[in-house]
């Protein structure tokens, strides 16, 4: 073995002839070229970063403090009761969900190229970190908080869970403590910007995805959140959409969204197909097939989604009982139906049924149940689960394809088509037989939910893609958006995490 030399500016051996051992050289460090131009670069996207959420949490304080004190206290003086199943449901629930963001990361993990194998499943892991410190500390309160502008945002008065105890907060979830509440929906404020690293895989730069995603949960997120599902109780206050106050202005229409069609897959889906445009095609696109390297992960990942999507929609009942078990099986069904779809129309078209497409078909399916599922038949389950399998192949084997747009791994396709059809859906098929606190449909007599489910649609749209390209564009003009080309050729693991998903070759 010949001799080596140890030098410390690069961690790497070097030969040496001076010695007959290994000799160690150390040097005093300085950085390479343009490395401190990076440093530098770093510490202003930070202090933007840092400051733009200042400004944003002072702004709402600012509101907060304005606000008339009500009064009449905004509780009930007698206290509900916490139901020991309910609780346990909930917390079983959340674990569920928890486990679809590493069922996420497996999936999207299976259809990259293995030298991205574990830089795509890093992405999806340490936002798990990520956001629940940003749910913690102001999350959680401007999505769900009391309302500071009519409908617009929580205030910061649940900044660090202060006032989030073990009580229930009866506008939310009666029977349950409010900390069991709270951690359910951090699991959906998890796994939601998790699914957008599908659009820009192969190719983003770590420090871009960290910063990408703070300011995404907290300016595109909790926003939407805030609209559809919050409510701020006014004691003596008439109900409206379920509200005994001030519920989220999108709510306060009357759109219906159980258990977030646009809260999590439409907001996602569209933030996916803006951040594919921005960053643009990944190299050798449209050079030849970037196929996936592991299709058994695959399957392995859309398992675990299917699993935990029952927390994920029959958990949104915030109870065991009539309702969760409603959501149980029309998720199921939907999600059954979608998979043989897609299948079905792989094979028409290219000869073979698709194991991965079955696959995405069944996520497909998955993503248009969830704003229904609280709401429509298993019947009506059938046919949504049918529309998602046609109208997400189509999206992505053919739209996709005429825009021209490097979505690497379908998410606008699959969570923005899926997730605009299925809360559409819920405008035809909901029904007060399933649940009362819901609404009719168009297919029971109520033409003017179809409505509030396309202004829901529409906003949504609007927002998650008009916000998303501002948050892009800053970080690019910060820290850049993309990892260097020679960087991207030879693979995230190596060139960002300097490490390798599999140890041998094959």
């Amino acid at each position: 073995m010949d001799d080596v030399t140890v030098d410390e500016r690069s961690s790497e051996a070097v030969p040496s002839r001076a010695t007959g051992g290994v000799r160690l050289v150390w040097q005093r460090y300085s950085p390479p070229p343009g490395r401190e131009v990076r440093l530098r670069s770093t510490r202003r996207i930070v202090c933007v970063v840092l400051g733009v959420v200042g400004v944003f949490l002072a702004f709402a304080a600012g509101v907060a403090a304005q606000q008339p004190v009500p009064a009449v206290p905004l509780v009930e003086e007698v206290l509900p009761e916490i139901d020991p199943g309910d609780t346990a449901w909930v917390l079983t629930a959340s674990a569920l969900v928890l486990l679809m963001t590493p069922g996420l990361a497996f999936f999207y993990g299976g259809l990259v190229r293995r030298k991205n194998a574990l830089a795509t499943i890093m992405q999806s892991f340490i936002i798990i970190g990520l956001v629940s410190v940003q749910w913690v500390l102001w999350g959680y309160s401007l999505a769900f908080g009391p309302d500071i502008g009519g409908g617009l945002l929580g205030g910061l008065d649940w900044a660090g869970l202060m006032g989030v105890g073990t009580t229930p907060n009866a506008a939310y979830a009666a029977t349950i403590p409010h900390q069991a509440f709270m951690v359910f929906q951090m699991m959906f404020a998890i796994i939601t910007p998790a699914l957008i690293t599908g659009a820009f895989a192969e190719r983003m730069g770590f420090k871009a995805f960290l910063f990408f995603t703070l300011l995404w949960a907290t300016f595109v997120y909790n926003p939407i959140a805030h609209w559809v599902w919050s409510c701020t109780p006014i004691a003596g206050a008439e109900a409206l959409a379920g509200c005994s106050g001030q519920p989220g202005w999108l709510r306060s229409l009357g759109a219906l969204d159980f258990a977030g069609g646009t809260v999590v897959h439409i907001s996602s889906g569209v933030s996916a197909l803006v951040a594919a445009v921005v960053l643009g095609r990944r190299l050798g696109f449209g050079q030849g097939p970037l196929e996936p390297h592991d299709g058994t992960m695959v399957v392995l990942g859309a398992s675990l989604l299917w699993f935990g999507w029952f927390g994920f929609n029959a958990g949104s009942a915030l109870g065991a009982g009539e309702l969760a078990t409603s959501a149980f099986v029309v998720t199921h069904v939907a999600a059954a139906m979608a998979a043989i779809t897609w299948m079905t129309m792989s094979w028409i078209n290219k000869r073979h049924p698709s194991v991965l497409g079955a696959a995405a078909g069944a996520v497909a399916g998955l993503v248009a149940i969830t704003p229904a599922s609280g709401y429509v038949t298993p019947m009506a389950a059938i046919l949504i689960g049918l529309g998602a399998g046609v109208f997400c192949y189509w999206a992505v084997s053919w739209i996709k394809h005429r825009i021209g747009v490097d979505d690497a791994l379908d998410v606008w396709g699959v969570h923005g088509i899926g997730g605009t059809w299925g809360a559409l859906a819920t405008g035809l098929f909901a029904t007060v037989a399933i649940n009362s606190a819901g609404g009719n449909g168009l297919l029971y007599g109520n033409p003017a939910q179809l409505l509030w489910q396309a202004i829901a649609v529409g906003v949504t749209w609007v927002w998650a893609g008009v916000v998303t390209w501002v948050i892009l564009k800053l970080v690019d003009v910060t820290v850049g958006l993309r990892v260097r080309a020679e960087d991207e050729l030879a693979g995230l693991d190596a060139s960002v995490h300097g490490e390798a998903a599999y140890a041998v070759e094959i």
